[in-house]
């Protein structure tokens, strides 16, 4: 990784680019979605998933609101905070916090219920909820939250998930790999992928970024597979990006 002029020659020839403003939309007063791919009213047969990656929704949840008690199943569920304090409660006992710099992940299994509420009542709060397709089904649910250093993303690509409990980040029933990275202007990154056969789904959470040939804006995403490798220029000072290495077959 390093500061860089040159602009990449690499061309991603096997993508989907799903630019911010298709996304499916919401807004329930408390609650405001933006869908990437089919999920409750917004239904889109060509937007069901990409590999093993379901769900990927953008929410913002007014002061002191949230989602009631509900259940899962068979599903890995990622949560991000992006800005403010998400309140969780679950059928197995747990009672936490979450916030920026905290991930947290569930693997819903044999069955759970859980309700997310914004703590505060002066401000919203901002997070990414991803289902994943598991590699095993009706496993125990089970529970994982962590809080990163921030300061470790930073012109570089901090890995927040794996399937692996010894490494950095939660880990899930699946073999993928998260990686958040936030980017001075014209920085150069790459990522190797760490299992054949799989590919990579790029969520640029803020500023502009190139990725090999494609330029992308904030809340685009860019599903790559048949690659080993992808190259990353920042276009833009802060800029931040989550890439999720997933398995191409359900």
């Amino acid at each position: 990784m390093e500061k860089t002029d040159k602009i990449s020659e690499e061309t991603i020839t096997h993508h989907v680019l799903h630019k911010a403003n298709t996304r499916g939309h919401a807004n329930h007063g408390w609650l405001e979605s933006y869908h990437t791919f089919s999920f409750a009213n917004y239904q889109n047969r060509e937007r069901m998933n990409f590999g093993v990656l379901r769900v990927l929704n953008d929410d913002r949840v007014s002061q002191g609101m949230g989602f009631g008690k509900h259940p899962h199943d068979n599903m890995e569920i990622i949560s991000i905070p992006l800005e403010g304090d998400l309140e969780h409660q679950d059928s197995m006992g747990n009672t936490t916090i979450i916030k920026e710099g905290d991930i947290q992940a569930m693997s819903a299994g044999t069955g759970i219920f859980h309700s997310e509420y914004n703590k505060n009542k002066d401000q919203l709060v901002k997070f990414l909820q991803i289902w994943i397709y598991p590699n095993k089904k009706n496993v125990a649910p089970r529970y994982d939250q962590v809080t990163l250093d921030l300061k470790d993303r930073h012109n570089k690509l901090q890995q927040i998930l794996s399937p692996n409990p010894e490494d950095e980040g939660v880990w899930i029933h699946q073999d993928a790999w998260f990686h958040i990275g936030k980017f001075d202007n014209d920085f150069f990154a790459s990522y190797e992928l760490k299992k054949p056969g799989n590919g990579v789904y790029a969520f640029v959470l803020k500023g502009d970024f190139t990725i090999g040939n494609i330029a992308l804006n904030e809340r685009d995403g860019l599903g790559i597979w048949d690659a080993n490798l992808i190259e990353i220029i920042a276009n833009s000072a802060d800029a931040e990006i989550l890439l999720m290495e997933i398995p191409m077959s359900i």
